[in-house]
């Protein structure tokens, strides 16, 4: 594919974008093409320095370095959807349009997994009636379509939040096109239901999977069980539970998790117990079974038995994840232990888990309020290169309201101390 083809398709992004876009093309074209980059880098590598970067602009020039000759298509989508989660992050949605649609003049677009992934990236995106409009495209890209293509346009119906397009699609699309709904289907129809609150349809669908003889997966029933005790239907959701035990299915961490998620509020022991039976079922606990106990521990004001989880987690096989931060940054911050706060802050930054700006809003001005002008200075300086523009400007916002406007030019931010 010629360069000015490419660069009709990204005319309308900005200067990075278009070039990130174009490389992106022309790098993924026939193999006879020769590259003009100085250097690639793998799609492992690529998406590992996706997952530390917030600025859209260095995104897509990471994307556009990764090497033609990639061999794994399921590492060089997931770089395409951090790509892409990075633009939506900064709303702009023009970028990714024309950064999804150059994709179209690939030679691969005739490989249906290929084109799935464009439909997945819409769906990221919240964009829809792009995703949809792929969809239909595909006898015109000359792509056969099976449900592998269905599948990830179910997804994108999830993915951007339009729950009620999943059954409708459902209903619709194998009978148009002869395809068969497999237990992914299934899985995302199910969620569908779910997440418009309808744990039942979701259960009217199951009699339909096993008329069928299809597969159905601990996930599904962990996902109809989260249903019913969001509605507080909580005897529905242990008979799910039962009927999952009955059937023999395996039964992961994750559905334990989902039964502990909906009693962590209540005494810390009921959670400890939980745990415990993951254990004694040859299971192993991970992140999210811990935080839930610390949760539990800050919420009865038990802040020192929460620090110790925390610490504690190394040891247990596990390491703190953005939500472990998140929590306890914030109840540090309720107790007023804002330099502790501080500390579990600059452990976030170093394992790239930064929490929200408004978890950091309280631990800034409670360090402010101690007078840490240094601490909250070296904070503002590194959040302010972590987060994406949007988010900036109310970092910016916050650091003139504190009197936090300028740091002295000898001061070095938290990543260098």
């Amino acid at each position: 594919m010629s360069s000015r083809l490419a660069l009709h398709h990204g005319r309308h992004l900005s200067t990075s974008a278009a070039a990130a876009a174009t490389a992106a093309v022309e790098a993924a074209g026939a193999s006879t093409a020769t590259s003009t980059k100085p250097s690639t880098i793998s799609t492992s590598r690529a998406k590992s320095q996706l997952r530390y970067v917030y600025d859209p602009d260095k995104a897509l020039e990471i994307y556009s370095s990764v090497s033609p000759n990639y061999t794994s298509p399921l590492s060089s989508r997931y770089t395409q959807e951090y790509t892409v989660r990075r633009l939506a992050k900064s709303h702009r949605f023009s970028d990714i349009e024309n950064f999804l649609e150059s994709h179209k003049n690939d030679p691969k677009i005739t490989q249906e997994p290929f084109l799935s992934s464009l439909i997945r990236s819409y769906g990221l995106a919240g964009m829809f009636d792009h995703a949809l409009k792929t969809f239909n495209e595909m006898d015109d890209l000359g792509t056969p379509r099976s449900t592998v293509s269905f599948n990830a346009l179910l997804s994108a119906c999830n993915s951007s939040k339009n729950f009620g397009r999943a059954p409708e699609l459902f209903d619709e699309v194998p009978q148009r096109y002869g395809l068969s709904p497999d237990k992914f289907s299934y899985g995302n129809l199910i969620k569908a239901y779910c997440e418009m609150g309808s744990p039942e349809s979701a259960l009217e669908r199951l009699k339909e999977m096993e008329e069928k003889g299809i597969e159905i997966t601990a996930v599904t029933f962990t996902t109809i069980m989260h249903s019913f005790y969001k509605k507080g239907k909580n005897e529905e959701a242990e008979r799910v539970w039962s009927e999952m035990v009955k059937r023999g299915c395996p039964i992961d961490v994750g559905a334990y998790n989902v039964r502990i998620m909906h009693i962590h509020g209540e005494d810390p022991d009921s959670v400890k117990g939980l745990i415990e039976e993951i254990s004694s079922a040859g299971l192993k606990p991970d992140t999210i079974s811990y935080n839930y106990l610390m949760t539990s521990y800050c919420r009865s004001g038990m802040m020192d038995e929460a620090f110790k989880v925390y610490e504690d987690l190394e040891g247990n096989g596990c390491k703190p994840n953005a939500a472990t931060f998140r929590t306890l940054i914030f109840y540090l911050c309720k107790r007023q232990r804002f330099e502790t706060g501080y500390k579990v802050f600059k452990e976030s930054v170093a394992v790239h888990k930064i929490p929200d700006f408004n978890t950091l809003k309280h631990l800034l001005e409670g360090l402010v309020k101690r007078s840490k002008f240094k601490e909250a200075k070296g904070m503002i300086r590194t959040v302010k290169k972590k987060f994406p523009p949007n988010v900036v400007k109310a970092w910016e916002r916050l650091q003139k309201e504190l009197g936090l406007v300028s740091a002295e030019a000898n001061e070095v931010d938290l990543e260098e101390t």
